[in-house]
């Protein structure tokens, strides 16, 4: 009856739900059938998203959207991700296929089918589909490349992209002047480059990257003049892999930030205002993201929670 009642009210707003197929058994078995990279990368869907001043959270299936200083508003529903760079939303809704919108705009456009996870850059999008592959198209450019056979998880830098396969092989493809890379280069390299092992999960914000190892802990290389890299290259930029935080089942970076979450659901955050040294900052968290000065949160209890630099989480009110 909640559900129904949700419809109608989205309806009513001009939401145009996403196709859902009645139940959950044909997701669960489609699911199951899937490569097992692409079954590793659904583990790792973003549940939150934000980029500078856009954000989403998905709560229940519903996306919503709000810039800073505004309040979230439903905009897609039977979602079971969402990503947001420069000016648009995207999601993967529970038929497998990946939209994206205008902030502002109820209305949708599928830009790929057959997709089980995807990230989104200002400079373009990254897609996963069933069968394992990863692929790639630029922000204006309809048309989309295979970058891999199979991918576990990856990330749009804006400059420089990443994407980790199933052995834990971490890849990199683009500019490398602020140390993005991590292997000590400073210059370009011309095709995809393994600069690490032992991966589970990337992400990157304009010149500085993030990734997770599989023993839990967080390292960072690139750009670091506001500090998401912690003390590592404080000032000016590393060029090498440098650990910053242990004990990390998630991590999360935005322009000035980054944050890490742990299996007890503690949310730890470091740079800019935060200072250099990582402190927690919310409890109970099932997924969080780092805007340009402010951060965004899910906790399990289906509570959103944003905050600016250096201030403390204020929860939201989702009122359709």
């Amino acid at each position: 009856m909640r559900a129904l009642l949700l419809v109608v009210i989205l309806l009513a707003q001009g939401v145009v739900p996403a196709a859902e197929p009645p139940g959950n058994t044909r997701d669960a078995t489609a699911d199951a059938a899937c490569h097992a990279s692409a079954r590793a990368a659904m583990q790792r869907r973003t549940r939150v998203a934000a980029y500078y001043d856009l954000k989403l959270a998905l709560v229940d299936g519903t996306v919503w959207e709000w810039r800073t200083g505004q309040s979230p508003r439903p905009v897609v529903r039977a979602a079971v991700q969402v990503a947001v760079a420069g000016g648009r939303g995207y999601a993967v809704d529970s038929s497998r296929r990946l939209i994206g919108w205008n902030a502002g705009s109820l209305r949708s456009a599928v830009l790929l089918d057959d997709a089980v996870w995807m990230a989104a850059g200002d400079s373009g999008l990254f897609a996963i589909r069933c069968d394992g592959s990863l692929w790639w198209r630029e922000a204006s450019v309809a048309a989309w490349q295979r970058v891999a056979d199979s991918a576990v998880h990856g990330w749009i830098g804006d400059g420089a992209d990443y994407y980790v396969d199933p052995a834990g092989g971490l890849h990199v493809r683009g500019k490398a002047h602020r140390g993005q890379y991590g292997d000590g280069r400073l210059t370009e390299a011309a095709t995809w480059t393994r600069v690490a092992t032992d991966a589970l999960a990337v992400v990157a914000h304009t010149g500085h990257a993030l990734y997770l190892r599989r023993d839990g802990t967080v390292l960072g290389t690139g750009g670091n003049r506001f500090g998401p890299l912690g003390p590592h290259g404080y000032g000016d930029k590393a060029d090498v892999w440098g650990p910053i935080f242990t004990g990390a089942s998630h991590i999360a970076t935005g322009s000035r930030h980054s944050l890490a979450l742990r299996g007890d659901g503690s949310l730890w955050i470091w740079g800019a205002a935060e200072g250099l040294q990582p402190r927690q900052v919310l409890v109970g968290v099932v997924a969080a993201s780092g805007g340009l000065e402010d951060s965004v949160a899910l906790t399990g209890d289906g509570s959103v929670w944003n905050w600016g630099l250096g201030q403390a989480p204020v929860r939201l009110t989702l009122a359709p």
